[in-house]
């Protein structure tokens, strides 16, 4: 009872609390009346848009089109007056790699074009491949002696389970008003791992095995692999064959296929119909920098106190390779330029610095956002804190495809809660404004919240990325630019109410 008690009087202090900061908070209506114009009435995001897919290509990390991009980044930036326009490198990355050629089809029996991409950082073939196509079914080691010698030059695939299932359901929707009630909702218990110790113990096995057959492979002189993904209706998920490490091993040349062109030549061979490739990869590797990068520039904060500190916004400019990287991210990228042209083009005399950052690396391990932290605000292992530890209110990141904002994850920070959800408060019109307690991961946010800088992922409506990102038809017809408008005013608006704010945004503790 007494534990009851404790409990009660800590919840009512809590929104006591918060119902003083939500009282004090705030917002300046007229700007928000004055950004929303701008940024609807104004928008350059299908400019922006059009520029970062059908012009710029695919921006795959350590490519020659990423460094196009950068480049064309900092021209946009200096072009719109922002300061302090940059390149900067957080270390190294490792290899870059480009695509100059790419073909593959069937020739017997019958000719039929597939769908199907080289896999990121693998080597070109020696020219061009004809050749049959040999079905390996290794189970376990002992099954490496029937194949041994007899690869050389050849065409090789493996079984795979690849399930293509009708699509009941419609992949683009809208979050209803009852899901985002459900979101601001938290789970609290332990349900156990995803696996139990056999899993483990199998998907160790299977791990280990895939790793001889790829040894083996290199050994036989393999002349291309040919692997399936997921999928449907030709859409192929990239993943990656070789290393962009700086040992330059060598990998067996390798392209993944649709999932029902891999079906159609695994279902010949398996009813003992020969089945003939022939294939061309040509690529070069890019050995003249190592270096990873990120795009930086800012809007210089004016009050004599408060200039020194930071409000950040971003968004990952790489992408895979065989789409132009529409919904991840050039989406993100389009949002957050557009954000911070918007508060440029108003003249906004921020009271904080405002700095945009296009982190590179992301699909590889949030590698730009990672070096960055570790750079200039702290190492989260060693817990050492760095020059803008203390300086940093906020970083707004942008990652989940082109769908309209719905509100805002605040990764467990009750104390933002009141301060947002006034925020948000100008657009619930525009259909944002639930804030929820909730976490949300595997993007450039993490590293920020990892070191105790309030970083927050936006909650987007789900529409075409899903079964769409990571893969060749992640393109420009796949963004919604209307929905991206809405996305740029809000994030304007939102990091000029942190610039101003008298405090920064309260922290969790970080132990």
């Amino acid at each position: 009872m007494k534990l009851q008690s404790q409990a009660s009087l800590m919840i009512l202090a809590l929104l006591i609390w918060s119902s003083q900061v939500w009282a004090q908070e705030k917002v300046d209506l007229e700007m928000m009346y004055r950004i929303k114009s701008e940024g609807i009435g104004n928008s350059q995001i299908q400019n922006l848009s059009f520029h970062l897919t059908d012009f710029l290509g695919p921006r795959l990390s350590g490519s020659t089109n990423l460094r196009n991009a950068r480049a064309w980044s900092m021209e946009k930036f200096q072009e719109w007056g922002l300061s302090n326009v940059t390149v900067d490198s957080y270390g190294e990355f490792g290899r870059g790699w480009n695509v100059k050629k790419s073909y593959i089809a069937m020739k017997e029996p019958y000719y039929a074009q597939i769908i199907g991409y080289p896999k990121a950082w693998t080597d070109g073939t020696k020219g061009l491949v004809d050749a049959e196509v040999m079905l390996l079914e290794i189970t376990s080691e002992a099954d490496f002696d029937k194949y041994k010698g007899n690869l050389k030059g050849k065409v090789v695939m493996t079984p795979a389970n690849l399930q293509v299932s009708p699509a009941f359901e419609a992949e683009a929707r809208r979050w209803t008003d009852e899901e985002l009630e459900d979101r601001k909702s938290i789970s609290i218990g332990g349900g156990g791992g995803r696996y139990t110790p056999e899993m483990l113990a199998q998907l160790r096995a299977q791990r280990a095995l895939d790793q001889k057959l790829t040894e083996f492979l290199l050994n036989e002189e393999v002349g291309l692999r040919i692997t399936g993904t997921r999928g449907s209706f030709g859409t192929v998920f990239h993943t990656r064959s070789g290393s962009y490490s700086t040992d330059k091993k060598p990998t067996t040349p390798e392209i993944e296929i649709a999932a029902e062109h891999y079906g159609r030549i695994y279902r010949l061979i398996k009813n003992g119909k020969p089945v003939k490739i022939e294939a061309e990869v040509q690529v070069e590797w890019l050995d003249d920098d190592y270096n990873g990068y990120n795009v930086l520039a800012e809007i210089p904060g004016t009050d004599k106190s408060l200039k020194s500190e930071i409000v950040m916004l971003g968004a990952h400019l790489d992408s895979w390779h065989a789409g132009t990287g529409g919904n991840d991210n050039a989406a993100g990228v389009a949002v957050m330029m557009e954000a911070i042209r918007i508060l440029k083009t108003l003249g906004v005399q921020p009271k904080r610095t405002i700095r945009i950052a296009l982190w590179g690396e992301e699909e590889q391990g949030l590698h730009g956002s990672r070096g960055y932290v570790q750079k200039y605000v702290a190492d989260r292992n060693t817990k050492e804190k760095k020059a803008e530890w203390d300086k940093i209110s906020a970083y707004y990141n942008l990652d989940n495809g082109s769908g309209k904002i719905r509100g805002i994850y605040v990764e467990g920070n009750d104390m933002v809660v009141p301060i947002f959800e006034k925020w948000f408060e100008p657009f619930h019109e525009l259909g944002a404004n639930t804030v929820t307690r909730r976490n949300t991961g595997s993007t450039d946010h993490v590293p920020f919240e990892a070191v105790g800088i309030p970083g927050f992922q936006f909650i987007q409506d789900p529409i075409d990325y899903g079964k769409g990102y990571h893969t060749n038809m992640d393109v420009y017809e796949r963004m919604q630019l209307s929905d991206m408008t809405q996305a740029a005013v809000i994030i304007a608006a939102l990091v000029y109410n942190t610039a101003q704010r008298d405090e920064k945004l309260p922290r969790k503790p970080w132990n």
